[in-house]
């Protein structure tokens, strides 16, 4: 006898709502590591650097970036696509995501500029993206995680 029934709690590739929610921001990070080495896309990518504030190239001409910076966005990426193959991968991913997205944005209200310990470039346009990133990578995590706990277990 064949049972088409999954196991309760499992679901397909990018099944529920807030695995494609995952799974969007994980393409989204992706497209932008990428793009913060394609010359033209990030201007002044001549004077790029590993990693400090010293880097002025400028993604889409606006959100200062590195290498490690664009690293650290395609690394993003590839665990937004992983986490979207399980429920509480994708949860998880959206909730923690935007809590480290909160603490690069107090890191860059505070030590961005020339701040000794500043490693990260950031500027007022990347702190902006950190914050709504923040707000709604958490927000999106919390809601949809209840709404599809929800219809799941209806």
């Amino acid at each position: 006898m064949h049972s088409t029934a999954r196991s309760a709690g499992r679901t397909r590739y990018a099944e529920t709502t807030i695995q494609k929610v995952a799974l969007v921001y994980g393409i989204v990070f992706l497209v932008v590591g990428v793009a913060g080495f394609i010359p033209g896309v990030t201007v002044q990518l001549e004077t790029i650097q590993f990693a400090g504030h010293e880097s002025q190239a400028l993604l889409l001409g606006v959100f200062q970036v590195s290498i490690l910076h664009n690293i650290v966005h395609l690394l993003y990426g590839l665990v937004g696509l992983a986490a979207a193959t399980g429920f509480a991968a994708s949860k998880n991913y959206l909730i923690w995501g935007g809590v480290v997205y909160a603490v690069l944005l107090v890191y860059g209200l505070f030590l961005s500029g020339d701040h000794p310990a500043n490693f990260v470039p950031l500027n007022s346009a990347d702190n902006w993206l950190h914050g709504v990133l923040a707000v709604t990578m958490i927000a999106l995590g919390i809601l949809l995680g209840r709404r599809d706990v929800a219809t799941r277990t209806a």
